[in-house]
């Protein structure tokens, strides 16, 4: 599933082409991705334009002059490609999945595609951002000063619950997954199963430090191409290359010295990897 790191990049990738842009046409080909299409979808985005896009967590936000924000999620396969006027497709992209395409006044298209069709789009009152269901309840934010070790110490201090998982809760945090958790709790040398109530303060700032890190560095990176995700260019990304611990079982630890390698265990139905020496 495309994480933060992969959906900024997205975001970043759309934003030149799509922001102050008209929508000239909306092509929809089925009536729904994980959720039924908001009523008159096609009709209400015709000849609008779009003012800003932004994202929120794993969400891409396009505010639209007509007063309405488009939220898009992208599930676990969906991607977005953006071709220039008289650019052609890919020739070996699969176009059985382009599921909704935004045809612009100025003639670039951008097509939205999801084989598996966990991803959704929404249609809300730009006014009444603050009672979207999708986004009222998401924590801060990992990438700027919104997160504080204060704070999360504090959202932690209730919970027996292993860190892992407690980070995953995208109401203590918007946006992290499971890929860059792995590799945050291993640069800050913590234990994926420690219960979150007993992570010091100290522990607290060090772990924030190291999330603010991974996910600008994936940022950086283009994100991951684990999967299927692409970004807007339809390029894959690259992360993965970086990886320290996630899905690298059995191999060495990166951590100079260390004798051990990564295990992997599984909390809350999804993998978590670690160095058994460097994080306890």
């Amino acid at each position: 599933m495309p994480e933060l790191p992969e959906v900024e990049t997205v975001r970043s990738g759309l934003a030149p082409v799509l922001e102050g842009k008209r929508i000239k046409r909306l092509i929809v080909r089925r009536k729904n991705l994980r959720f039924d299409f908001p009523d008159n979808f096609a009709k209400r985005l015709a000849g609008v334009q779009i003012l800003k896009l932004s994202r929120r967590a794993k969400y891409l936000l396009f505010e639209l002059d007509s007063g309405e924000t488009l939220l898009s999620h992208l599930g676990m396969s969906g991607s977005f490609l953006a071709l220039a006027t008289g650019e052609t497709m890919p020739k070996d992209r699969k176009t059985k999945h382009d599921h909704v395409v935004f045809e612009m006044v100025d003639g670039v298209l951008v097509i939205y595609n999801d084989p598996r069709r966990f991803g959704f789009m929404d249609l809300f009152a730009t006014h009444e951002i603050d009672e979207c269901k999708f986004l009222q309840h998401l924590g801060p934010e990992p990438v700027d000063n919104q997160l504080s070790a204060v704070d999360l110490k504090l959202a932690l201090s209730k919970r027996k619950s292993p860190i892992k998982t407690a980070l995953l809760d995208q109401k203590i945090i918007a946006g992290l997954g499971n890929i860059y958790v792995c590799e945050a709790l291993f640069r800050a040398n913590i234990h994926p199963a420690v219960r979150s109530c007993d992570l010091s303060l100290e522990q607290s700032q060090v772990l924030v430090e190291h999330i603010r890190q991974v996910i600008r560095q994936a940022i950086e990176a283009g994100g991951s191409s684990l999967n299927d995700f692409t970004n807007a260019d339809g390029d894959l990304g690259y992360f993965q290359h970086s990886f320290d611990v996630y899905d690298q079982a059995g191999k060495q630890c990166k951590t100079s010295e260390c004798t051990a390698k990564i295990e992997r265990i599984v909390q809350g139905g999804r993998s978590s990897f670690y160095c058994p020496l460097c994080q306890k």
